[in-house]
């Protein structure tokens, strides 16, 4: 097996440490993993793809991560509801619809007028809301989001995913 040395600054040596501690000895694998993941993502970024964190389920009690560009996203108010609907393309080619669906009805009220203005400040786009629904689906195919949005949204949805993911200008 090749050797390679790598030459660690004296401040930097603590994390070294620590990482060689936290992967049981192997610093050689922690390097390795580390380097992966900063591949990935890299190449990922240099092809238009950002890290995508998202929350799922009622009030948003997990979250997910993947590699993805945002092709549309919509937010609307009504009498009955708040939704924020957005849709991206995987680094894989998949399309992933991630929506948040909060009824007014279950908006979230206290006895504390402090608490009460940081949940207004949220509903007013100050902060992330984190009551609701969060919904997330994952299809293979553009067609399998037919149904799932309503047509217009679908039509531009289809119509973003046809075009090239960056369009170089040569001017």
């Amino acid at each position: 097996m090749p050797n390679k040395t790598i030459y660690v600054a004296d401040d930097d040596l603590p994390l070294f440490q620590r990482a060689q501690e936290l992967v049981g000895g192997n610093l050689s694998g922690a390097v390795t993993t580390a380097l992966r993941r900063f591949i990935e993502l890299e190449e990922g970024r240099q092809e238009g793809y950002d890290e995508v964190v998202v929350r799922v389920g009622h009030n948003g009690v997990r979250q997910v991560r993947f590699s993805g560009a945002l092709l549309f996203e919509t937010n609307e108010v009504n009498d009955h509801r708040m939704e924020h609907v957005r849709v991206f393309r995987s680094r894989k080619g998949k399309y992933v619809l991630h929506a948040h669906y909060a009824s007014w009805d279950e908006y979230p009220q206290s006895a504390n007028w402090v608490k009460d203005l940081t949940n207004w400040r949220r509903l007013l786009g100050v902060g992330e809301q984190d009551w609701g629904d969060f919904v997330l689906e994952i299809v293979d195919s553009v067609e399998e989001l037919k149904g799932k949005l309503p047509d217009k949204m679908y039509g531009r949805v289809v119509d973003i995913a046809k075009r090239p993911q960056i369009e170089d200008l040569d001017i």
